[in-house]
Order: C-alpha cells, then sequence, then structure tokens
C-alpha cells in the first residue's frame, strides 16, 4: 500500500485562497451618444382637404384639435409644416402611417422626414 506524502502549506499559501484581494475596481462606461432627431413634415397640396390633415394630425401625431389646426394652416400658408421631432424609427414610422392613411383615402398628401 502507498501511502500519500502530506504536503505542508505556509501559513502564506494556506491564507492566500481565504484572503479576498483588496483594491477598488472601477468599471469603465461606454459614453453613449444622444440620438439623431428627425423633424417629420407635411407638404402643401391642392388637393387633400384640411379637414383629413388635422385629422392626420391628431391621430398620428397625437396633437389636440387646436394644435393640428395651426399646423395645417401653416402647411397651407407656407407649403410646408412640422409635425413633430423624433428619433429616427419613430420619425420613419410616422411618415409610413400618414402615407398609408392618404393613400387609403385617395389624398395626394406627402410627408417626409429630415435630419432636425
Amino acid at each position: 500500500m502507498i501511502k500519500p506524502k502530506n504536503i505542508v502549506l505556509s501559513n502564506q499559501d494556506a491564507n492566500k485562497d481565504q484572503t479576498p484581494e483588496q483594491g477598488v475596481t472601477t468599471k469603465l462606461r461606454p459614453k453613449t451618444k444622444k440620438p439623431s432627431m428627425f423633424r417629420v413634415l407635411i407638404l402643401n397640396d391642392d388637393y387633400t382637404p384640411m379637414e383629413f390633415v388635422v385629422s392626420v394630425l391628431v391621430g398620428i401625431f397625437f396633437k389636440t384639435q387646436e394644435e393640428a389646426t395651426q399646423i395645417m394652416l401653416n402647411v397651407h400658408q407656407n407649403g410646408i409644416g412640422t409635425c413633430g421631432v423624433y428619433t429616427y424609427e419613430i420619425a420613419e414610422t410616422k411618415v409610413a402611417q400618414v402615407m398609408d392613411a392618404a393613400k387609403r383615402d385617395q389624398h395626394p398628401l406627402q410627408c417626409r422626414l429630415e435630419k432636425a
């Protein structure tokens, strides 16, 4: 029968596994950049009814009746009006919703986005 050899650990080696290391760890956080913002614009045309534009502004952009009317009048008088400023994905979705609503109701209303 073979006897195992006794292994002797010094106090320093024995305590190394039991004593936690001390020190300060700093975790670097990556700098997050604010997302680019985009302006959603409605363009004037001579065929889309003003009531439809107001309903789009209320239904898609959640404007009050008064805000929607003011934006619609701005579009009518200046040829273009800002519906809101959003991140790219939201702005793109809102443009698609406006274009779908206009197509569904057979209006030539145009909606665009531009970098704010």
